[in-house]
């Protein structure tokens, strides 16, 4: 159990919840929450962000990426978790996010079948592209495409999702926040492929570090933090109503904190850093949300 608790990495699921309550704050002044809906939602986020983390660990495994890594031990090249477990592992998490999806759409949508199966249709793409990151022939991930996957899904979709579910319209001021959180899911991936350049090189992963080198991907890493503060801040000004609504911007000093780390660490003392960051993006979420709700209530 603790083997497959640690495949799951539960340090990246902040990523799911972080996207998920943003998406639910931005919904305050426009809909009285369904809570079902809201909960089936964010379940289905963690079952893809684990289906997601489980082919990592199998794709990465079986393709060698995972011979000279040098972040936390992988569960199925340290043999603690066969590959063929892992295998029935993907598929049980896509049976369960496919499900509880399903749910979800039968109660958002129990009367607009069109819409039930759009959002299907995306779902399906979801759990296609959890798996497709890392593994079968020419895998996504290994070609540097890794980034716009995350971006897409544990940002736009996830936080447009949650907030479309509840109100049922669209409002594009949300594609800001909902960038910001795509963004800082990238930084996520970021330090831990910065972590990973030496060994993602040997192995023949073209990640967007071993593509563009250390010293880049490091101004890479300072880009896409600040842009998604500067987008949050303009989704905010755009929509102002009290300063408590730019309460997130605290988080900035971690952002700053995390940048210096990549900047001046070797790759071998990164492995923290990596879970700095997904905190960092939970923290961001929490005073967004907090300060959404505060600009409603004044």
């Amino acid at each position: 159990m603790k083997s497959w608790i640690q495949a799951f990495r539960l340090r990246t699921l902040p990523l799911a919840f972080s996207g998920w309550l943003v998406g639910i704050s931005l919904t305050a002044n426009a809909a009285t929450l369904n809570y079902t809906v809201a909960g089936l939602t964010l379940l289905t986020a963690v079952f893809l962000q684990i289906l997601s983390n489980l082919a990592n660990d199998y794709g990465d495994a079986t393709s060698g990426v995972d011979e000279k890594r040098t972040g936390e031990v992988r569960m199925v090249s340290s043999g603690q978790i066969s590959s063929q477990a892992m295998k029935k592992a993907m598929i049980v998490f896509s049976l369960l996010s496919l499900a509880s999806g399903s749910w979800l759409l039968y109660l958002a949508f129990p009367n607009d079948f069109i819409k039930a199966i759009i959002f299907l249709l995306i779902g399906l793409i979801g759990i296609a592209a959890a798996i497709k990151y890392t593994v079968g022939k020419n895998p996504y991930g290994y070609a540097g495409f890794g980034d716009v996957f995350v971006f897409v899904f544990f940002g736009l979709v996830l936080v447009f999702g949650t907030y479309y579910l509840q109100v049922q319209r669209l409002d594009w001021l949300i594609f800001l926040p909902a960038a910001s959180l795509g963004l800082f899911s990238v930084g996520v991936l970021n330090v831990n492929n910065i972590r990973d350049i030496e060994s993602d090189k040997a192995a023949g992963k073209n990640s967007i570090p071993v593509r563009i080198g250390r010293v880049a991907a490091v101004r890479y890493h300072s880009v896409i933090l600040v842009l998604g503060l500067l987008l949050s801040a303009l989704y905010v000004h755009l929509t102002f109503s009290t300063l408590w609504g730019f309460l997130f911007l605290m988080v900035g000093f971690l952002f700053q904190k995390n940048i210096r780390a990549v900047s001046t660490l070797p790759s071998a003392k990164l492995d923290p850093y990596l879970k700095q960051m997904a905190i960092s993006t939970l923290l961001f979420a929490v005073l967004f949300s907090v300060g959404q709700l505060v600009s409603l209530l004044a």
